[in-house]
């Protein structure tokens, strides 16, 4: 794992310097959201005011930024506007996770379903992804509209692969992959393709940022898998063992799974498939992880998609931008928050 470790500093630093190049824009993508969601039920201003304010990285909307300044967008509103889109349509994915997930905690403060109740959390949901489509029919590009409206609909088909395959310890690893690119990356690639529509680039610079953002989306979320079985809660912001907990079957267990013995087959098998895992299992878990290194060989596979989206922007002009896009890739694999 030593590539995990010692670039964290500088992991870090590259998504510091892509929030520091575009912090007013972001300031400003904020202060729209907050705008949008005013309501006169007071209990969705409450709960989306909640939901917003518990310490989200704003990746997404800088990555619609970044896209869009490297390809030469000069105004100062629509990538605002959209930037604000794509943060909502992942803020209404989180409320919905939090509640399929029956989750307490996100980023170490109480989920809006747990201080609110279910129901309430999947309508302010809902809510947010209604202010976003308004605001994307108010931009009025239909190529941008068709790719956000698509891009949540690959979202929810992700939602629902991966529960029809909740507890399946034999899950095949493309089957993660498809899950992974559906729920994640997805809209990592289509936060990055909506800079370059922003800016009327060719088809080519679409597609090499679609890349980009695809592909830094895949090692996001598969660093982040990784993380579950290895991290510490206080640096990362989340409950360790998370996803082993809800059953949730990811690239540490397939690997483990691919490369245990019939005994250890047998025991992953049962313990997935349990409604309820108790803290032995996981312990039992972790010991296989770490015998079988499934965190160093899920961060190596992170690693690969990492070189992808860092090679997706070669084509494009050496500047200022392209370079601190590129360097962000280093912080989906080694970030400490």
């Amino acid at each position: 794992m030593g590539l995990v470790i010692p670039l964290k500093k500088t992991a870090n630093s590259a998504y510091l310097e892509l929030k520091g190049l575009l912090g007013a824009k972001l300031n400003k993508v904020e202060e729209l959201i907050q705008l949008r969601l005013k309501s006169d039920v007071n209990l969705i201003e409450k709960m989306s005011s909640h939901h917003l304010s518990s310490g989200g990285k704003r990746l997404r909307a800088l990555l619609t930024l970044g896209s869009a300044k490297l390809t030469g967008f000069k105004q100062d509103v629509r990538d605002i506007n959209l930037a604000a889109c794509v943060e909502l349509i992942h803020s209404a994915t989180l409320l919905h996770d939090d509640v399929i997930d029956e989750s307490d905690l996100r980023r170490g403060v109480k989920t809006t379903n747990y201080i609110w109740g279910n129901q309430s959390s999947i309508l302010v949901g809902d809510y947010l992804l209604s202010r976003c489509f308004e605001m994307m029919v108010e931009d009025g590009d239909l190529e941008i509209l068709k790719l956000l409206s698509s891009t949540s609909a690959k979202i929810a088909q992700g939602e629902v692969l991966q529960l029809q395959h909740k507890g399946e310890a034999d899950l095949l690893e493309e089957t993660y992959i498809d899950i992974i690119n559906l729920k994640t990356a997805s809209l990592f690639a289509a936060a990055t393709k909506t800079g370059a529509c922003l800016s009327r680039s060719s088809e080519k610079e679409k597609k090499a940022l679609e890349s980009y953002g695809r592909n830094l989306g895949l090692a996001f979320q598969i660093a982040d898998d990784a993380l579950d079985y290895y991290a510490k809660e206080k640096l990362f912001g989340k409950e360790i063992g998370k996803d082993f907990f809800e059953g949730k079957v990811t690239l540490p267990l397939i690997t483990i799974f691919q490369k245990s013995n019939n005994v250890e087959k047998k025991f992953l098998s049962e313990v997935m498939k349990k409604n309820k895992r108790t803290d032995e299992d996981f312990n039992k878990t972790l010991a296989l992880i770490n015998k079988y290194n499934a965190v160093e060989a899920t961060f190596k596979k992170a690693e690969y998609f990492v070189n992808v989206s860092f090679d997706a922007l070669a084509n494009f002009s050496d500047s200022e931008d392209k370079k601190i896009l590129q360097n962000l890739t280093s912080f989906s694999l080694n970030r400490s928050y």
